[in-house]
């Protein structure tokens, strides 16, 4: 009895993760075959992957707190396309190269940080105005 009721409190707290995770992994896949603005594409969507990679993170590992994790390992990233390792790996062009990323910006940091500290926020608040039982 005791095993189903900690259950379901696990799948309480993961399923809105789940949730926000599909919703902006789509946003993100039409924003980037769509969208080919100078603002949300290069800016807006920044800010969402961070949020994504923190409600995966917490959908995975409910009691984590991933904001800054997530936040360390996107300037990482970032970093990475500093010193040019898609072109030093020889994957410019492929799948793993547009993962890795191309092109550094101290703005895209400024974005990461941004999502990340909206993502916390949220979730700072939303307890407050939903309780879980």
């Amino acid at each position: 009895m005791e095993e189903k009721l900690i259950s379901e409190v696990i799948v309480k707290r993961r399923l809105p993760y789940i949730i926000a995770f599909a919703v902006i992994l789509i946003l993100e896949i039409l924003i980037g075959l769509y969208v080919r603005d100078r603002f949300i594409r290069p800016y807006g969507g920044d800010i969402l992957v961070t949020v994504l990679l923190c409600c995966l993170a917490r959908a995975v590992f409910p009691k984590f707190s991933p904001a800054l994790p997530v936040f360390a390992f996107s300037v990482f990233v970032e970093f990475t396309q500093w010193i040019g390792l898609a072109k030093l790996l020889g994957v410019e062009g492929t799948v793993i190269g547009v993962i890795i990323g191309t092109s550094f910006s101290w703005l895209d940091i400024v974005c990461y940080g941004a999502g990340c500290l909206a993502f916390a926020a949220v979730e700072w608040v939303v307890p407050k105005l939903v309780k879980f039982k």
